[in-house]
């Protein structure tokens, strides 16, 4: 409990038997609850999530194939259903590969009322960015312009999965329409500015392990980069009638296409389509930050 709000932590966790128990373990004191999602593990993470023995009260919740989205989305559930409000509710992975010591600065500006959504940054110096493995480093940078993009706010180090947010936005979210799959911290932060919510962005400490992902790198950014896409148009025509910033967005987006087509008389039209969708985004930060009526930098 921390100023009048309750305080649940979400872990979702496959095969994480070797993991597990340190992560409930270090959960600083003013966790009241933690939930741990064992989504289709094949080994005995079950078990000693279920045996551990820790000052913080922990349900476990077995599934089956539900993927990292949906296993976070049930345990926010899971708190709406069984905590008392106002509470926050944060996630931590079940792999040990976040600083429970950070957890006070990611649930800060809650409390604080100055968020309803915080995202952990691992990249905020030199030292985090060049200690990220250059795989993932390289990843996370096309995925943070790409989220951009389809947020109308400057992202960095959109994969952070390390978050909180507040039961009254919980409350407001539409479950049936939510993402479950890899890139579900990217479809939140779309979501949450078309919705013109207040995210904050922390420093946290990177933690890296030597467990190696199975993301398969193309089907992973087809998937993913599609979804952004959806969003990008959807949150884009959602405002686009109370919009002026939009409309004039939606203009330069359209010259933007028709340099293409006119570049099949002369390549020189072609330029026009890295100008004008760069006028296009500019114009749809514009946008955002009268929505939102602050910065556009998370």
């Amino acid at each position: 409990m921390m100023n009048g709000h309750a305080i649940g932590v979400v872990i979702p966790a496959k095969n994480e038997e070797q993991h597990i128990l340190q992560v409930l373990e270090t959960l600083p004191p003013f966790v009241d609850r933690a939930v741990v999602i064992d989504d289709g593990s094949t080994d005995s993470t079950y078990d000693v999530a279920s045996n551990a023995s820790t000052a913080v009260d922990v349900d476990v919740i077995r599934t089956q194939g539900l993927g990292v989205g949906g296993a976070i989305d049930l345990g926010h559930q899971h708190f709406l259903a069984t905590m008392d409000q106002p509470f926050i509710s944060a996630v931590m992975a079940g792999d040990g590969q976040m600083d429970p010591s950070d957890l006070h600065a990611v649930i800060q500006p809650i409390i604080n009322d100055v968020a309803e959504h915080v995202k952990g940054n691992r990249m905020t110096t030199t030292e985090d960015i060049q200690q990220m493995p250059k795989r993932r480093r390289r990843a996370s940078k096309i995925l943070g312009w790409l989220t951009t993009l389809a947020s109308g706010r400057v992202v960095k180090d959109p994969q952070c999965g390390f978050t909180a947010t507040s039961s009254n936005l919980l409350n407001e979210w539409d479950w049936d329409k939510s993402w479950r799959g890899y890139g579900y911290p990217n479809f939140w932060l779309i979501r949450l500015s078309s919705k013109g919510k207040q995210v904050v962005d922390v420093p946290i400490k990177a933690v890296y392990g030597s467990e190696k992902s199975g993301i398969q790198p193309f089907k992973f950014f087809a998937r993913v980069g599609l979804m952004m896409t959806l969003e990008h148009h959807r949150r884009a025509f959602r405002h686009l009638p109370h919009s002026p910033w939009l409309m004039f967005a939606f203009v330069a987006y359209l010259l933007g296409y028709a340099s293409i087509t006119l570049a099949t008389t002369h390549s020189l039209y072609l330029l026009g389509l890295p100008i004008f969708w760069w006028i296009a985004h500019r114009l749809d930060r514009c946008a955002m930050h009268q929505l939102i009526g602050g910065r556009t930098k998370i």
